[in-house]
């Protein structure tokens, strides 16, 4: 008779300097975060607190969380954090957060899990759980919109999204419009560069269009670019929002590796919609049609029959 194997318990990870840790999380909001004092109040925050002892644990997932806590405290930006990666996590700026998305591009047919045709010539595309970065997206993309583009209305599910690239939610609005047009601006801290966003002139395959009816689904847990695309096609009058209103995180990030388990993600600047002349943070995209999550697609439905 064989013994069955037993599955180890993960071990947590540690923190064997949460000064060092702390200081360095301290030391990059100052220098990056896209509002300088905000920064720097911030930033004597994580000092303070770290001699108050409220930072004395051993655990890398604690530590991400009560540093995060105390940098959303003073605006509520959503995209500060100091993230915890249950995964060791590349060294280089930017890596982490690549190595966890490219996981979940894999599992997920590319970030789109579901295109389906329903009834009355409506089909359904579902982009989720992110926008990916072009680079490895824009094969799936172009496929799931060319197919889609024979129907007579569009309903975009991203009410699963949790955000990704610019250049993607420029790449899926050009789909959806005839003519190039400017979607957004984003504004760089570092050089006060400012960077426009527009769709394309040309598509790999067919377009949807510019005419045809479409709806965009959200909720409350919609955010970061997957708003940044509810927004550029609500501001343009080229969709209708329905659901919940979105989470709010308009300010574009950058990661750094603190810790082989924790990365400092830090909005580095903010987005000006040409039309708004704002954007989203803090406020959430609103719908035009206000529903539950849960009954968003029902809604869409009941609006593309006239119901």
């Amino acid at each position: 008779m064989t013994t069955p194997t037993q599955t180890p318990v993960p071990t947590p990870a540690s923190v064997t300097d949460v000064p060092a840790v702390v200081e360095e999380t301290a030391r990059l909001v100052t220098e990056h975060y896209v509002f300088p004092e905000v920064g720097e109040r911030l930033a004597a925050l994580l000092r303070r607190r770290l001699t108050e002892g409220v930072y004395d644990t051993t655990t890398a997932e604690e530590l991400g969380a009560r540093v995060t806590e105390d940098l959303q405290s003073e605006n509520g930006d959503l995209h500060l954090r100091l993230k915890y990666h249950p995964e060791p996590v590349p060294p280089e700026q930017g890596e982490a957060a690549l190595a966890a998305m490219r996981r979940r591009f894999d599992a997920s047919l590319g970030g789109v899990p579901r295109v389906e045709l329903l009834a009355g010539g409506t089909a359904l595309l579902e982009l989720a759980p992110l926008l990916f970065p072009l680079a490895w997206a824009a094969e799936p993309l172009s496929a799931a919109l060319t197919l889609v583009s024979r129907a007579d209305r569009l309903i975009l599910d991203l009410r699963g999204n949790r955000g990704g690239d610019p250049e993607t939610v420029a790449f899926v609005c050009s789909y959806l419009l005839d003519e190039r047009t400017h979607l957004n601006t984003q504004y760089a801290r570092v050089g006060e560069r400012y960077d426009q966003f527009w769709s394309l002139p040309y598509v790999p395959g067919a377009r949807f269009g510019g005419t045809k009816p479409v709806s965009v689904l959200t909720s409350g847990n919609t955010f970061s670019a997957a708003e940044e695309l509810s927004y550029d096609l609500q501001q343009l009058g080229r969709a209708t929002i329905v659901g919940e209103t979105t989470r709010g995180g308009a300010h574009p990030r950058e990661g750094w590796t603190v810790h082989p388990h924790l990365e400092a993600t830090i909005p580095v600047g903010r987005s000006v919609n040409p039309v708004s002349g704002t954007n989203w943070e803090g406020t959430g995209v609103r719908p035009d049609v206000p529903c539950p999550a849960d009954t968003a697609l029902e809604c869409a439905l009941r609006l593309a029959s006239g119901a």
